[in-house]
């Protein structure tokens, strides 16, 4: 029997499909039963033995895979694996659940999925101005102010018009300057307010010199200022003159408790682009005010007077100009006026929808008789602090004022 050149740790171990290959060959290299002998087909270690050669040469080997090999009638030899411990080990990631490189089958494991890129950089929540567009409008203005001190990032979207629409800021005259290191004063930075695109302001306490500073430092006065307030200020003919001289855009002005412009500077001063007009504790308002307001300010729509010296010879002085523009008439503690300002009042102004005689203490039933027959447009009437006021003005009221929205009887001490 001839020994296997093979040693024992070079055997290796085949599956049960090889085996039965190689006992079936071996049988046919064994003699049949009519004594023919079968062809050697014995593999051994990748080896075959052929038989001898009629030229003599005897017996050779020839290694699996030449064409001796591959022209033989019988089944190849399974190929020949490395033990074990000799193999070379598997990439690292084929351990990892990888894919064997021989026959691309995953090891260990699934495949593992692709690694994403990169994540696309977004601003973090608390700067990111889309979400911080929407999250303002839950604060109320004065939160805003303090809001937009806290970065540059929130000040740049508090900042935009939209926040600020219908608001008026107020400055008094002590925050219009700032105090230099050597005592000079020098017109605080408007800019802020600018960003912000106010439309309208109200200045305290402040005088002709203050006017001008403010005038020539803001950058919309000239034209994007639509409404101005003054209270309690000393500004006087020539600074109202040049204040609605510079400032075009104007369209809405309010002088309260100035006590210091007279009615000639109403009448130097006043445009006709002013469609509101209010003026109030101004001790120099009198008849001659009403009739420079009557034919100077053909457009207005909205006049609130408060003084004390208007009688009814003031309410004469409004024609029919005013007549069909304008709709809202409050007379404040008009104290001298009686039902016969009443009478000029429902003549000159018949399209009239909101109309004050709130502390006009001189008016009766009659002159509310008067307003409930002729201004039958009126959606708001104030009659509060009007003492001479009882029931039957009420039942005019009812009768007649049908589409009458505000009725403000406070203070009215004989009515039910």
């Amino acid at each position: 029997m001839e020994r296997s050149s093979v040693l024992p740790w070079q055997q290796t171990h085949y599956p049960l499909s090889w085996t039965l290959s190689a006992d079936r060959a071996r049988k046919m290299s064994s003699p049949g039963v009519d004594g023919d002998p079968k062809p050697p087909c014995l593999p051994r270690n990748g080896l075959v033995k052929l038989p001898g050669q009629p030229n003599g040469l005897g017996t050779a080997s020839i290694t699996k895979g030449t064409p001796a090999a591959k022209n033989r009638p019988c089944q190849p030899p399974p190929p020949t694996l490395p033990p074990p411990s000799l193999a070379a080990p598997p990439p690292r990631a084929a351990l990892a659940g990888g894919l064997c490189p021989q026959a691309g089958l995953p090891l260990g494991g699934p495949a593992l999925a692709p690694v994403p890129g990169p994540p696309v950089e977004r601003p973090p929540l608390a700067t990111d101005e889309k979400i911080l567009n929407g999250l303002f409008w839950y604060f109320s203005a004065c939160e805003r102010c303090v809001l937009a001190q806290v970065c540059k990032a929130w000040r740049r979207v508090l900042y935009q018009p939209k926040f600020w629409a219908g608001l008026t800021p107020v400055l008094h005259a002590k925050e219009l300057y700032t105090v230099l290191p050597g005592g000079e004063k020098e017109f605080v930075n408007l800019q802020g307010f600018a960003a912000r695109g106010f439309e309208g302001f109200c200045l305290v306490g402040v005088s002709d010199l203050d006017i001008c500073e403010f005038i020539d430092n803001y950058a919309l006065s000239k034209k994007g200022v639509k409404a101005m307030s003054l209270k309690r200020s000393t500004i006087t003919d020539a600074g109202l003159e040049v204040m609605l001289e510079q400032m075009q855009g104007v369209v809405r002005l309010e002088l309260s408790g100035c006590n210091d412009f007279t009615e000639a500077g109403l009448w130097s001063s006043l445009s006709a682009r002013i469609t509101s007009l209010s003026v109030s504790d101004c001790i120099n308002v009198a008849d001659d005010a009403i009739a420079a307001i009557s034919q100077l300010l053909p457009n207005l729509a909205e006049l609130s007077l408060q003084a004390y010296h208007v009688t009814d010879t003031a309410l004469a002085y409004f024609t029919a100009r005013q007549g069909h523009s304008t709709h809202t008439l409050r007379l404040l503690s008009c104290w001298e006026i009686t039902n016969h300002g009443v009478v000029n009042v429902v003549h000159s102004l018949p399209n009239l929808t909101a109309l004050s005689l709130s502390g006009c203490s001189k008016v009766t039933d009659d002159g509310v008789e008067l307003v409930a027959e002729n201004l039958r447009k009126l959606r708001s009437l104030d009659l509060s602090w009007c003492p001479r006021i009882t029931d039957m003005a009420l039942e005019y009221v009812a009768c007649d004022l049908h589409r009458l929205e505000e009725l403000v009887l406070d203070r009215c001490r004989t009515s039910g």
